[in-house]
């Protein structure tokens, strides 16, 4: 049985899909699993052991339905459920199972603030997709396989990294899922720990800003004493840029704590059952994209009606506010 799975993007929709994949493979008998998405995302597959081919989206959706149409698939998996999918599953001509993209709950919550969204995580929605495949959830959750030459090893990072560090996964595909950066700050203070910054090079410019105001270079013994009476402990150092998406996984996975905004490394934490503190702006987690089968904390600011503004986000915030973010009341514990 050959089996395709759609999905084009993005990194932390694309993690989530990968129960499906596992359980396609393992649940079916002799299922050929292929799974199908955009170029850019080829790192999340290079290591997982559950999918038999993959197939890229270029700079051609033609040249993708043709390479496709040689396989000859028995079944299509649409995880996506968009018009690209769709051109793919007139064009394939096989039996296709589509996930229910809730639309109509996600328009009346962002609206009209009506909350007809189920209770349920987009990992089982996607779960849903095969049922009448006869593949079910099974209990080991996300998956994310690091290829060899990307583990990162502890002397990589600077002295104070080497026993303990919480990783901060600064960015986010849109602005208004990021805090702003004096809050980055105050979340690194409080924090009171090494913290190694992670996001790539469009984050490195807000990470250095981070980085300096805790930067250390050049202090007298005078401060560095205040600074051990009051139990000043946070160092920061900024990856952001440094790493490629496996190395920074490799990280996530070697952290003691992830606090992470509502993007990609938030759900490769969840893969490998970090503690995770997620810090949500104007996305919520009743879209059911928190974290899956892993401990974490939710922070965010609902003292507002205006939240969700979007299912996605926004480069600005519409009502220029920013309350979100801004007056986010950051109360957590680590012992």
């Amino acid at each position: 049985m050959k089996i395709l799975i759609l999905r084009f993007s993005s990194i932390g929709d694309i993690v989530l899909t990968t129960p499906v994949i596992r359980t396609v493979k393992t649940q079916l008998d002799k299922a050929e699993v292929h799974y199908a998405t955009k170029v850019q995302y080829k790192a999340l597959f290079e290591a997982n052991p559950y999918v038999d081919k993959m197939h890229y989206l270029g700079e051609s959706m033609r040249e993708l339905i043709f390479e496709l149409n040689q396989e000859r698939f028995d079944y299509v998996i649409d995880l996506h459920h968009n018009l690209r999918t769709l051109r793919i599953k007139r064009a394939l001509g096989v039996p296709a199972f589509s996930y229910n993209k809730l639309n109509i709950e996600k328009w009346l919550m962002v609206n009209l603030k009506i909350n007809k969204l189920p209770n349920l995580h987009l990992v089982d929605r996607y779960m849903k997709t095969v049922e009448s495949l006869g593949v079910h959830m099974d209990a080991l959750g996300l998956d994310y396989f690091i290829p060899e030459k990307d583990e990162v090893p502890a002397e990589w990072l600077p002295d104070g990294f080497r026993d303990e560090f919480v990783v901060y996964a600064i960015g986010a595909q849109h602005g208004t899922k990021r805090l702003p950066v004096e809050k980055m700050i105050e979340l690194c203070d409080r924090i009171n720990k090494p913290v190694l910054l992670l996001g790539g090079p469009e984050d490195a410019e807000r990470a250095e800003e981070v980085s300096r105001f805790f930067s250390r270079a050049g202090e007298t013994e005078e401060r560095s004493d205040a600074l051990r009476r009051l139990n000043k402990k946070t160092i920061v150092y900024s990856g952001c840029g440094k790493f490629n998406l496996n190395q920074s996984a490799s990280l996530v996975k070697q952290a003691r704590y992830v606090f992470t905004h509502d993007t990609g490394l938030m759900h490769i934490a969840a893969a490998f059952k970090r503690e995770i503190f997620s810090l949500w702006g104007n996305t919520i987690p009743a879209f059911g994209m928190y974290p899956y089968r892993t401990k974490f904390t939710v922070l965010e600011n609902n003292r507002i009606s205006c939240r969700p503004c979007s299912k996605i986000g926004f480069e600005k915030c519409p009502k220029g506010h920013f309350k979100c973010m801004k007056e986010m009341t950051l109360d957590f514990y680590l012992p």
